[in-house]
């Protein structure tokens, strides 16, 4: 089975925010690399969405997983979508924030 990846309005944001930070410190052509990069580990989610930790103690139905060990990337399975809830940089308590979205 084949799965959509849908990004949020609060993911596609968090993207940007990680693009300004990095482009700010390092250049540009790098911030683009990496979310570039962000977006394409997403985007692998299509095949195996599974491939995560279930976090139902912060939100029902959430996984997560990181990219690299510095950004957690969070999201949910619907039927064949992966809905991307939040993309989280560095120490960002996303824990916090997933359920505050609630």
């Amino acid at each position: 089975m084949t799965y959509s990846v849908v990004f949020s309005p609060e993911a596609t944001e968090d993207l940007l925010e990680i693009y300004r930070y990095i482009a700010k410190e390092a250049s540009p052509v790098i911030a683009q690399r990496f979310t570039d990069a962000i977006v394409n580990h997403c985007e692998r989610f299509r095949v195996f969405p599974e491939r995560s930790i279930r976090r139902d103690d912060i939100r029902p139905g959430l996984h997560i997983t990181n990219y690299k060990g510095r950004v957690v990337i969070a999201f949910s399975l619907e039927a064949s979508r992966v809905s991307i809830l939040g993309v989280f940089y560095g120490g960002r308590d996303y824990e916090a924030i997933l359920q505050a979205d609630l």
